[in-house]
């Protein structure tokens, strides 16, 4: 039996995919805090917390979208086409947030102002666009002779539209347990509080999609409520609620810092798993599964040896990056 290339390149999509949601979800998080934060020495350790990783993040995006059209041409052509003015505003959201991190220091306190404005903008545009994203790839796309057949605003519809509130409620907990890992005093309990807000509002989320999606779409109901499917994806739920609780509780323990995060990774994971669930094994759903969509397999081996070396190396810089800037974090040091 021989080794399936498709699968191989999935799989490495969608481990870039998770990685960038973890890892630039937490940062994009604080943005979406910064409004709730008014005291300036507060902001700058919120964003002194993520400057040294934060461009580093991105680049499991750049690795998912890339794999994609290496290894998925249909489906980048598809995706590309029929979320057009998401993808833009997500694009246009990150640009504004990377700006802000270069200039907001550099600034006059009388133009400090906008470059915070840009960064929670930007962090909430994109966020919101991404969330978009993830509600259309479960709604699925018309194709036709292998083209999107739909029109530039199939997108805008109430679900995706909580799709995109929803991931800004998950990156906005990923970015109040990050900052009671790294932070101290006034700062770290206020994130106390909000986590807990925060975290009703998630499972409010998870629980309105997890009813929404199997009564509108039938592939997903079929997928977890049929036997012995519901007995093999029971723990998804389970472990949710589980972590939900563990968060909770964790957040009034001052002793506690970095199970918090941990245990927000772990949720974030489960409602990934989730989508893999639901959708597997259609690309562009509800019918065009990864080996519909595949390129060449000799096209997707020449990729593959260049990814399998670059991955490491990735890995092997990110996490001693991550291992350099460990530690609680001051508005006086970090990036000027």
């Amino acid at each position: 039996m021989g080794v399936d290339i498709s699968v191989i390149w999935f799989a490495i999509i969608v481990f870039a995919t998770l990685m960038y949601i973890i890892m630039d979800g937490f940062d994009l998080g604080i943005g979406i805090l910064f409004n709730f934060v008014r005291d300036p020495k507060e902001r700058d350790v919120m964003i002194n917390s993520v400057a040294p990783v934060w461009d580093g993040n991105e680049t499991w995006l750049v690795l998912g979208g890339a794999g994609l059209f290496g290894a998925f041409p249909l489906a980048y052509a598809v995706v590309v086409d029929a979320l057009t003015i998401p993808l833009t505003a997500m694009l246009i959201g990150l640009i504004f947030r990377g700006v802000a991190f270069e200039f907001r220091f550099k600034a006059t306190p009388s133009h400090r102002q906008f470059w915070d404005y840009s960064f929670a903008g930007g962090s909430l545009l994109a966020t919101f666009s991404q969330g978009i994203v993830v509600g259309a790839m479960i709604n699925g796309f018309p194709v036709e002779g292998r083209r999107f057949a739909g029109s530039a605003l199939d997108w805008l519809t109430p679900f995706n539209l909580f799709c995109g509130l929803g991931l800004v409620v998950a990156y906005a907990l990923l970015g109040t347990t990050w900052l009671i890992m790294k932070s101290e005093g006034s700062l770290q309990q206020q994130m106390r509080q909000l986590t807990r807000r925060v975290l009703l509002a998630l499972m409010v989320v998870i629980a309105v999609v997890s009813i929404w999606t199997p009564l509108g779409w039938g592939y997903v109901s079929e997928r977890w409520f049929t036997l012995p499917n519901f007995f093999y994806f029971l723990p998804v739920p389970v472990l949710v609620l589980i972590f939900g609780l563990w968060i909770w509780r964790l957040t009034s323990n001052p002793d506690s810092h970095t199970r918090p995060f941990i245990l927000t990774l772990g949720l974030v994971f489960l409602g990934f798993s989730g989508l893999g669930i639901s959708l597997w094994p259609h690309i562009i759903p509800p019918d065009i599964t990864i080996w519909d969509a595949a390129a060449p397999p000799a096209s997707q081996l020449f990729m593959l040896v260049g990814t399998l070396l670059i991955i490491p190396v990735i890995l092997v810089y990110t996490a001693w990056s991550y291992y350099v800037f460990r530690g609680k974090v001051s508005g006086t040091e970090g990036y000027h």
